[in-house]
């Protein structure tokens, strides 16, 4: 095993992948130093992804069951929006996360630049601190964990404060009356039922059949139906033939079978169609790391690429890009350097669109088995049968587990509804424990409660579901 005391190692990018791999490295008594641009840790993330997008997504939800409260018997006014309010809080929410993430490394005395890091060779790297300095360092290891940035469609390019990505939409410049999505993934469906809630006129546009194309038809569905009151319109197997500004807004052009309107105007346009990886560092050309034709650095289950000094994380790397995933592969990386046996193979990285209802699943996808030609069992539990979810009046959701055929081993779950991302945990658990139905169906679930949907949908694998009736077959 490594001395890992011996150890200096460097780390380019300070996001939830970066951070962690330093912060480990730092618990295991390695010299740290940790690049990143901003004034501290946090990367996209914290700065402007999953903490912003999460805060708004927050007070949309409060903003949605004010509105349904009239179901029960309450009213409530119209909610007066002090948009400048709003945009403090979200930022104040950055700032102390972020804030945090600086204390924790000046109290693991890790080295923090803010800078720009290119690379001399493998083991020296050229830094631009923001003050203006430029130092050579030099390091035993070097972590890449640059992250990713908005893809831009060239067709759809147009220099315009009206055309946004997702970075200045979390920035809530001002609330447009009407906003098309260009894009139906989970970053623009969040961003989309944000402003929807603030009360713009949303449309969303997706060049496939459906929303969400990663995800189960089944769990996407009851988010589609919530969704379809919610925005303006949903545009499927459309895609935007041009954009062009004018006076009152931006015209786009529409181009699909099932188009109606071929042309509208929208205050502001979302491109929101996916994410490209930062690998295009300077200088990497003069070490051995090679780079795939998408633009992924390429490493093995250690994290480690091409060139044995160098090992890369996260965005860069490869899909899922989650931030989750990406700091558990940084926690990998610096273990593998530390001489730990060690790799990154998980069986289950779950997945979370933070919608109003929230959809998860990790682990084996019927989309995937369908693909792959692979048996499986599928148990659902619907929500209408849940005491919890008639109790929130939220009974659109569904639970689902993936079942090995001859074993009755968990192989992945689906849960959509209101927590569903919370509730995916226990999902991600049993796939990695290689928990069996009856496992799931034996755990005495809290009642009343939604993660009793997870028991129940192993007890309906089995015929024994408590609240759903299913009638016994003719021998």
């Amino acid at each position: 095993m490594t001395d890992a005391s011996n150890m200096h190692i460097a780390v380019i990018g300070g996001g939830p992948g970066g951070y962690a791999a330093a912060f480990l490295a730092a618990d295991l008594g390695m010299k740290v130093t940790l690049i990143d641009r901003e004034l501290n840790p946090g990367g996209v993330c914290l700065y402007r992804g999953c903490i912003p997008s999460k805060a708004l997504l927050h007070v949309a939800k409060l903003i949605e069951e004010a509105h349904q409260a009239k179901n029960w018997g309450l009213e409530y006014a119209d909610p007066k929006i002090d948009l400048a309010r709003l945009r403090s809080w979200k930022e104040g929410v950055v700032k102390k996360l972020t804030g945090g993430l600086g204390q924790l490394s000046k109290q693991r005395k890790v080295e923090y630049i803010q800078g720009r890091a290119s690379f001399d060779t493998s083991n020296v790297l050229r830094v631009s601190r923001e003050g203006g300095t430029e130092e050579s360092l030099s390091f035993d290891r070097v972590i890449i964990a640059t992250g990713s940035r908005p893809a831009i469609i060239p067709a759809l390019k147009l220099d315009s404060p009206r055309m946004m990505d997702s970075t200045s939409a979390l920035d809530l410049p001002e609330l447009p009356k009407t906003l098309l999505v260009i894009g139906g993934g989970y970053i623009g469906l969040e961003l989309g039922t944000v402003y929807a809630a603030l009360g713009s006129k949303v449309s969303v546009v997706e060049m496939l059949p459906g929303l969400l194309p990663g995800a189960d038809r089944d769990l996407v569905l009851p988010l589609h139906k919530r969704i379809e009151k919610v925005f303006d319109s949903i545009l499927l197997n459309t895609t935007v033939a041009a954009v062009k500004e004018e006076s009152g807004g931006i015209r786009v052009s529409f181009d699909g079978p099932e188009v109606k309107e071929r042309e509208r105007v929208f205050d502001k346009v979302l491109v929101s169609v996916g994410r490209k990886p930062n690998s295009e560092i300077h200088g990497l050309e003069k070490t051995q790391v090679r780079v795939g034709q998408r633009g992924f650095i390429q490493v093995n289950k250690q994290l480690q690429t091409d060139d044995p000094a160098i090992y890369a994380i996260g965005d860069v790397v490869g899909e899922p890009m989650l931030a989750h995933k990406a700091s558990h592969e940084g926690r990998t990386a610096v273990e593998a350097i530390a001489g730990h046996k060690v790799a990154f193979e998980p069986n289950a990285i779950p997945a979370v669109v933070f919608t109003d209802p929230e959809i998860a699943w990790c682990g084996l996808t019927e989309a995937q088995a369908q693909k792959e030609n692979r048996e499986i069992k599928v148990a659902r539990f619907p929500w209408g049968a849940s005491g919890r979810a008639m109790t929130l009046d939220r009974t659109e959701g569904m639970t689902k587990l993936l079942l090995h055929p001859q074993t009755e081993r968990v192989l992945g779950v689906g849960i959509v509804g209101v927590g569903a991302g919370e509730l995916i945990a226990e999902g991600v658990l049993a796939v990695e424990m290689g928990a069996v139905a009856q496992d799931i169906a034996l755990s005495i679930h809290p009642h009343p409660t939604l993660s009793e949907t997870i028991m129940e949908s192993a007890e309906v694998f089995f015929g024994t579901s408590t609240h759903v009736y299913r009638p016994k077959r003719s021998a």
